[in-house]
């Protein structure tokens, strides 16, 4: 790996620090699941749950509220991870700082945009214009890839 690689690239150092906080966004998305399920109630797993007095409660994939959080989670997943690894190779590319700012800034504040509006939830197509947002970033970077390695 070259210098392309290394905190002194200005680009480099950008796409960790949104790459990084895109991950961590994600992973807090787990947080939420847990928080739901406990409040309410809605466990998956016949070990999770805590027999109470006098009732009994059953596994539930089904919980409306759990699974919203749940969909919101593996749609940042199916995002943030080909953000990344289109991300680290977008370096290879040497883009100009600006440009490369612009498509990260802009992928990540997509990605908090698209959990609020999908947790609020904010009236359709907001959702999916935050989707989309970040969808055509990551776009864009794997073409100018292409272009340059073609």
């Amino acid at each position: 790996m070259s210098a392309l690689y290394t905190l002194t690239n200005p680009v480099f150092r950008s796409f960790l620090f949104y790459a990084v906080a895109s991950v961590l966004k994600m992973m807090a998305m787990s947080l939420l699941t847990s928080r739901q399920r406990f409040r309410k109630g809605a466990f998956a797993n016949p070990e999770d749950i805590r027999p109470s007095k006098g009732k009994k409660i059953e596994p539930t994939f089904s919980d409306p509220d759990v699974e919203r959080v749940r969909r919101n989670h593996l749609n940042d997943i199916e995002n943030i991870v080909p953000f990344v690894l289109i991300g680290f190779c977008y370096i290879a590319c040497n883009p100009a700082i600006s440009t490369a700012l612009w498509h990260f800034r802009v992928f990540f504040f997509s990605r908090l945009f698209h959990t609020f509006a999908y947790q609020i939830p904010f009236p359709q197509p907001s959702r999916a214009l935050g989707f989309m947002v970040g969808l055509v970033a990551t776009l864009s970077m794997a073409v100018q890839i292409l272009l340059q390695v073609y």
